[in-house]
């Protein structure tokens, strides 16, 4: 059968649902991705993307909403927007995408649509042809909510609304976020087809312990310095630690080192700790790891995320102001942090992978 999946015009959005995407291709449906903005040129494991909307900007849409709304756009960059500033957001991102969701969805004529909770117009092009729709989890946030709250707030939606999703698929794992009525699916990280850096493939050498620091890969206000604050921090600690695209490289401590593009769920296994930005992407990468990190509170659902991870003992929430020597050195050193992460990582094992709920999924 033919497999539409609509993602919104991001990679952090379009990479959780390849491992899905893949295994469905395996069992040997066709299957294409709409998005576009840095996720179109990414062709994913040999995927083809469609590119329906050349000149997306995400900084640009995010702007013009968060001007037109001040006081949402305050909350959204402290954290506390809650689905106000999402919406708005994605929204717009989304007036943005359904035209060309629709074109291809009536062209190609799948028989069943697979969209993420901020690609509203997956469902839109579902609705549009007919066929089912399956909505795939990509976040801790509730997933139905979510489209409901996105939709509400486009100005190009059916006016009879949205069909009932035949199938939510939620990688959230239930001990953080606790039960939902929701078919529970393994999270797999997938981190494009670049190759491991050398540095990565094994541990330090001097058995030290080694704290991975990413940020996101989606600029925007708000999200301060954390590059330069791990590296303040590292003089501190008794770590080798790796920062991941860092913006500069110049006149790094002894122990710490810089990498470029790096497949996460490939480096983990050599790490003790994480630091980031609060992204899902990474924070469920961490979490299927088992490694303890640092989840910096921030904008849009950074700080609730931060707030599940901490809440759950896997990790610590931190501002960036108060990374230090002391934070990084508990991230690497506390046993119930790595007791808890380890909880989590079973938990999540225990789940089915995407491959095994291919023929749930494509209604077989």
């Amino acid at each position: 059968m033919r497999i539409l999946f609509v993602s919104a015009p991001l990679i952090g959005h379009l990479f959780p649902m390849v491992p899905l995407a893949s295994a469905l291709r395996e069992a040997g449906h066709e299957v294409r991705f709409v998005a576009g903005g840095d996720a179109a040129g990414a062709r994913p494991a040999g995927l083809r993307v469609d590119d329906v909307v050349p000149t997306f900007d995400f900084s640009r849409v995010a702007r013009r909403v968060l001007l037109r709304h001040p006081l949402i756009g305050r909350a959204e960059l402290a954290g506390k927007g809650g689905t106000r500033g999402v919406a708005l957001l994605f929204g717009a991102v989304n007036d943005q995408l359904v035209g060309g969701a629709l074109r291809v969805a009536r062209e190609w004529a799948p028989d069943l649509v697979v969209y993420e909770p901020l690609a509203a117009a997956g469902a839109h092009a579902a609705a549009e042809v007919g066929v089912p729709a399956v909505l795939h989890g990509n976040t801790l946030f509730d997933e139905a909510e979510l489209v409901r709250v996105t939709t509400a707030a486009m100005r190009h939606r059916r006016p009879a609304g949205l069909p009932a999703d035949r199938l939510v698929l939620s990688v959230a794992p239930p001990s953080l976020v606790g039960p939902r009525e929701v078919r529970p699916m393994r999270f797999v990280s997938y981190g494009g087809d670049g190759e491991l850096p050398d540095v990565l493939r094994d541990p330090p050498p001097d058995g030290r312990p080694r704290i991975l620091v990413s940020h996101s890969t989606v600029p925007g206000p708000g999200g301060g310095d954390l590059i330069g604050a791990a590296v303040a921090a590292a003089s501190g600690v008794d770590a080798e630690v790796v920062l991941v695209r860092p913006d500069r490289i110049d006149g790094l401590p002894e122990n710490v080192r810089a990498v470029g593009w790096t497949p996460l769920a490939e480096a983990l296994p050599t790490c003790a700790g994480v630091v980031h930005h609060g992204g899902a992407g990474t924070l469920l990468a961490a979490l299927a790891a088992g490694v303890p990190q640092i989840v910096v509170p921030g904008p849009g659902d950074r700080r609730r995320n931060a707030e599940f991870v901490a809440g759950r003992g896997a990790g610590l929430a931190v501002p960036i102001r108060q990374i230090d020597g002391a934070a990084l050195r508990r991230l690497v050193t506390d046993g119930g942090l790595a007791a808890a992460a380890g909880e989590v990582r079973d938990e999540m094992a225990a789940l089915p992978h995407p491959a095994d709920l291919v023929s749930e999924v494509a209604g077989g």
